[in-house]
């Protein structure tokens, strides 16, 4: 595993963490009070047709889990709102249908940003976070999932991080051009025993990424491709939205000895609120699938789509159904993940992801305008002021100002 930073540097970014704590004068909704620690989600889906259709415009009173005004009530300062390409073939015609989709949601968020300046703004370095912050103003960062967006050219990592990327999720389910992923789709020709890891072409991305000041994300990654990149990258990785398989068992969730490999490599685990990888519920999970399977067919699709079917009565009121019977998870389910990883990881190596509008939440954390409950979660388990701001944003801050200084490092060489 190469050295990624000399230990007097890694102390002095070690103090980043304090950052997190930022007054401001500002009156909106009380979002920016001086006594909370900035707030920092590292996931965010956006439908399709985001700040297209106008049920989907951000400054507006939403159906989402994440506009503007939520973002406000609840005091979440800064969001990765993500780039999501579902896995298709790896052919000539899937690559260009995922790149026009990629493209359709970076012209979304940078319209976001455009229309809504006073309210929120792209940040694309960490110290851009904590200056809207000080501003009275909401940050916006992007984030890839799935690097099959990329197609299979380097030129697109780089203009990746010319729209403003500043992670790269390398998989999603189904193997891709770069690795194997957590979730292999036999129905794309994978296969389920494959443990190839990172291929070759992923090595060039992991390295492009490190020489740009992209930050490499291994959520969704097989177990194999973690390891791979814990071995190749020359900084610290993330994991962007993953929870603890020791407490839910699911092959989604990070094992302990992954965990431990992250720390050790400096980077950090954001641990993800969605429902079935917070509390392993196999019943829970097979009555959704049904769920699912019933909506799509009823809507005479092919297969279930979050963004096309997710609101529909049916489904809607099937869910209901299904919490009644299956409880779902609650915040402190999702704390116990923050508390396990923080022990087995370290409390420096542990964030907060929501994967809101991507099937995230929990009870307690609905959505952002319920984000301060997390605060308080931590507050009652006993973390202390300085490790709730490295927790709710000083960790991923720290991770990524280390990112750039590998990438300056490199691009000096």
């Amino acid at each position: 595993m190469p050295v990624v930073l000399d230990r007097p540097r890694f102390l002095a970014l070690a103090c980043l963490a304090c950052i997190a704590y930022v007054g401001t004068s500002t009156t909106v909704a009380g979002a920016f009070a001086a006594d909370r620690p900035l707030f920092l989600d590292t996931h965010v889906d956006i439908p399709s047709t985001y700040m297209v259709e106008p049920r989907f415009d951000s400054g507006t009173d939403t159906e989402l889990q994440v506009d503007l005004g939520k973002m406000e009530r609840g005091g979440l300062d800064a969001a990765f709102f993500i780039i999501y390409t579902g896995q298709g073939p790896r052919t000539a015609e899937g690559y260009a249908e995922a790149v026009a989709e990629a493209d359709r949601k970076y012209s979304a968020i940078h319209k976001m940003v455009e229309i809504y300046p006073e309210r929120i703004a792209l940040a694309t370095t960490p110290d851009a976070v904590v200056a809207n912050r000080a501003a009275g103003r909401l940050s916006a960062m992007i984030g890839i999932e799935n690097g099959y967006s990329l197609g299979r050219s380097l030129a697109n990592v780089d203009r990746a991080f010319e729209r403003g990327a500043r992670y790269l999720g390398l998989t999603h389910f189904g193997h891709n051009a770069l690795c194997t992923s957590s979730g292999a789709m036999p129905e794309l020709g994978d296969d389920p025993d494959d443990a190839s890891g990172l291929t070759g072409f992923g090595r060039a991305v992991v390295q492009r990424a490190n020489r740009l000041g992209i930050m490499v994300d291994v959520s969704h990654s097989s177990d194999a491709c973690v390891r791979d990149v814990l071995a190749f990258s020359r900084a610290p990785i993330i994991a962007s939205h993953s929870a603890a398989r020791a407490l839910a068992d699911h092959p989604r969730n990070l094992t302990d000895d992954l965990l431990r490999g992250i720390a050790e490599k400096g980077g950090v685990i954001q641990v993800v609120a969605l429902d079935a990888y917070v509390k392993h519920d196999p019943a829970r999970s097979e009555a959704i699938k049904a769920l699912e399977a019933d909506v799509a067919r009823a809507a005479g699709a092919d297969a279930f789509d979050h963004d096309v079917h997710g609101e529909l009565p049916d489904y809607v009121e099937g869910l209901k159904l299904i919490d009644l019977q299956y409880p779902p998870a609650t915040l402190d389910d999702y704390l116990d993940h923050v508390e396990h990883i923080a022990q087995v990881a370290g409390i420096d190596h542990v964030g907060l992801a929501s994967d809101f509008d991507g099937g995230g939440g929990v009870v307690g954390w609905r959505d952002a305008s319920e984000t301060q409950n997390v605060v308080e979660g931590l507050r009652r388990r006993g973390f202390s002021r300085k490790d709730v701001a490295k927790i709710t944003s000083g960790n991923l801050l720290r991770v990524w100002r280390e990112v750039e200084a590998v990438a300056a490092e490199l691009r000096d060489q």
